[in-house]
């Protein structure tokens, strides 16, 4: 060390005196420099040492542990010590807890359910589906324009979360950057291969995680509005349908927006090119956020293209899926071999929101490819990170 600080000058030497805080510095000859610089760069050294062995074993929280943390904070949001005042026109009173602050539950008018997801019991978990499908079958409350059904909403929210705490293990960094009020765009990139397990887990860490138990209406292309039975359950569970009218509707009620921009393209492509971000569209996410004045979030999910591992891509796979649904948009079909998704360990990162100005009618079109290209670059960025942080799958 003592070689290194001969060769600097004393101008230099002054400056790392200066950073470690060395008194009398400026009367100092280079070589008194050299031996006080040394001095203090070893108890630096001595200090910045633990004083334990540090355990290199990581403290991860098991599902469960992090299910209970999350029906606690949760339950507070309820009053457990009252009922809705609600009365249903046959007579039949409501009997679950109110809002905190307020006389009705969330299902009678104690908060916006369209935007907030809390728990009409106060809690999460089956043992409550008996007091949520009782609501359910006396249909005593509304549901919105898009066809949330806040009961069946948050028995799939229960399901869910078994598959968002145990099953794939997500752990969710910068949940901070999502706005807890107003409108905003969440962009994520897009895979799955089979079944969008990234769209559920992107609406399970915001309900789970944020401060306010925000919901992310998730749109979907033609073939989620158009399988029986399921379609049903994909509009009552909040998800809306990738329309304009759809979308600005969310926008405009000051609630958050998903969108997977990479579209199919994202969502068939082979483990060959997993993480490796298509083009977003024609950049039409952006032009809704400049429409809107809404932010856009950026959001890296790494794990959502090892759950089925493509083999490869067919066209006449493609050709058989658009006998049945016409008017589904796809060129290629993603073959995979195990019918079981991968218990795999997914990540979700909330990068910085991307302001887009003011809400304008006319949005420049050249603008909007330049926000477009920008959160394309941000995400693929923070995947690579993620990528070279990760050392298993599992």
């Amino acid at each position: 060390m003592d070689e290194i600080l001969k060769r600097l000058s004393v101008q230099e030497l002054r400056s790392l005196a200066r950073a470690l805080d060395i008194s009398g510095r400026s009367s100092m000859s280079k070589a008194e420099l050299v031996q006080s610089v040394t001095a203090g760069l070893k108890a630096s050294e001595r200090l910045s040492e633990p004083t334990q062995k540090p355990n290199l074993r990581r403290v991860v929280k098991s599902g469960e542990e992090r299910r209970r943390t999350t029906r606690d904070r949760l339950g507070l949001m309820v009053d457990q010590n009252r009922t809705c005042d609600f009365v249903t026109i046959e007579g039949f009173p409501c009997g679950l807890p109110p809002v905190i602050d307020h006389d009705r539950c969330a299902l009678h008018g104690g908060t916006n359910f369209s935007d907030l997801a809390i728990p009409a019991t106060g809690a999460l978990g089956f043992d409550t589906w008996p007091a949520l499908l009782r609501h359910l079958q006396m249909a005593s409350y509304d549901i919105d324009a898009l066809g949330l059904d806040p009961v069946i909403a948050e028995m799939l929210w229960h399901l869910g979360n078994y598959i968002y705490f145990d099953y794939f293990r997500v752990l969710t960094r910068g949940i901070e950057h999502v706005p807890m009020e107003g409108a905003a765009v969440l962009a994520a990139n897009h895979g799955g291969a089979a079944i969008p397990y990234d769209a559920l887990m992107l609406q399970m860490a915001v309900t789970n995680e944020s401060p306010l138990p925000r919901r992310v209406r998730v749109i979907g292309t033609e073939i989620f509005n158009m399988i029986p039975t399921y379609s049903h359950l994909y509009r009552k569970s909040g998800a809306a349908y990738a329309a304009k009218e759809d979308a600005m509707w969310v926008l405009e009620n000051g609630h958050l927006l998903g969108v997977f921009p990479e579209g199919v393209q994202g969502f068939q492509k082979p483990s060959s090119e997993a993480y490796q971000l298509q083009r977003f569209g024609r950049g039409g996410f952006a032009r809704l956020a400049m429409r809107a004045g809404a932010p856009i979030v950026p959001v890296a999910i790494l794990g959502s293209e090892d759950v089925h591992p493509a083999m490869f891509t067919s066209k006449r796979l493609a050709q058989l899926v658009r006998l049945v649904f016409p008017q589904q948009r796809v060129d290629e079909m993603a073959v995979w071999l195990n019918p079981i998704p991968l218990p795999v360990r997914w990540q979700i990162r909330f990068l910085e929101p991307i302001e887009v100005g003011p809400a304008t009618d006319r949005p420049d079109r050249l603008t909007v490819l330049e926000i477009a290209e920008t959160v394309r670059s941000r995400v693929q960025s923070a995947l690579d990170v993620m990528l070279s942080e990760r050392t298993s799958i599992f």
